[in-house]
């Protein structure tokens, strides 16, 4: 048997309502993580499973001094031998991020997967039990070693690079629209179909032992008469880099091209993404990044490149060596 750690964090998963009926007004983070494996009566059929209460939040109060806990704690159990996987329980509004943030940090090829749910644990068709069942089964897996923090939901196994939250509401909103689920679980297995191919995990070089704070990352949205007053405030209140996300092929406006252009120069590092879904921001594209000295975040979306430029600004402040770190990761 598996020995698989549930690390919890609060969320939907955890949330309970005043109505079995009641699917969206509800209080999110209530149960502990001991209340929710109790209601799995076959988890002893398929690993060994201990629990931690890392936090009870809404995941939209996630932040850095807890990301930082949360990768050390994961860290440091993977380094003990009679260790095999990690499991987190996760508000669903911020998952995709501490996923990648953790597929970025975590020094191990073991298995990490984060699970949520849409409905809260007392809704007449919770999916919390289910989706906790099948990532620690999939934690459990040696088919999920080596592909980075993995994210499980609705019987869907997502890499938490491509994955998005797709709607506000539906149970199947976890997904990536372009590049695919990396597999299923399908009556008790996990059955891959793709592998991830940019760096992850124990292939990467972020270390963070040693990061008490993390540089000062914002993201802009693009819009029409867009003069660039956001961007002039972030840099005005600390900010060491911004994610720009533009206009289809990460475009902007003559006038914001020029406020960034001046931002760059200050040595703010600029990186462009796309507030549109998919696609990829191509470098030299919508924008002449060779002349204006811009990133750009290839297929991230603009909230996981801030982590990736947040991470690779604690390395270098060269936009040459940050491009590199974006293709690569």
């Amino acid at each position: 048997m598996k020995n698989i750690v549930v690390l919890a964090t609060g969320g939907t998963i955890a949330g309970v309502s005043h109505s079995s009926t009641d699917t969206t007004s509800y209080q999110s983070a209530i149960l502990p993580i001991k209340e929710l494996l109790a209601e799995i009566d076959s988890l002893h059929t398929i690993a060994n499973v201990y629990s931690e209460q890392i936090a009870q939040i809404d995941s939209a109060d996630m932040n850095h001094d807890l990301w930082l806990l949360l990768a050390k704690r994961v860290n440091a159990l993977l380094r003990e031998a009679a260790i095999d996987g990690i499991v987190i329980t996760h508000g669903t509004d911020t998952l995709e991020e501490t996923a990648y943030f953790l597929n970025l940090v975590v020094q191990s090829a073991k298995p990490v997967v984060l699970v949520g749910a849409m409905r809260p644990s007392t809704a007449i068709s919770s999916d919390g039990p289910m989706n906790l069942y099948n990532a620690i089964l999939l934690a459990a897996s040696p088919a999920a070693s080596g592909k980075g923090v993995l994210v499980a939901l609705n019987d869907t196994i997502n890499s938490s690079r491509d994955v998005m939250k797709t709607n506000t509401s539906l149970q199947d909103t976890f997904k990536a629209p372009e590049l695919g689920y990396l597999g299923y679980i399908i009556d008790g297995q996990p059955h891959f179909y793709r592998m991830p191919t940019r760096r992850h995990t124990h292939l990467t070089n972020f270390a963070i032992e040693d990061i008490l704070l993390f540089p000062q990352v914002d993201i802009l949205y693009g819009h029409v008469n867009d003069v660039g007053t956001l961007a002039q405030a972030a840099v005005a209140s600390g900010a060491k880099g911004i994610i720009y996300a533009g206009l289809g092929n990460g475009n902007m406006s003559q006038q914001l091209r020029t406020t960034l252009s001046d931002i760059q120069k200050a040595g703010v590092v600029v990186v462009r993404s796309s507030r549109v879904s998919n696609g990829v921001v191509t470098r030299n594209g919508a924008i002449d990044d060779d002349y204006y000295g811009f990133v750009v975040a290839d297929t991230l979306s603009p909230q996981k490149a801030r982590i990736l430029l947040m991470l690779a600004l604690t390395q270098t402040t060269d936009p040459a060596e940050i491009q590199q770190i974006f293709w690569s990761h």
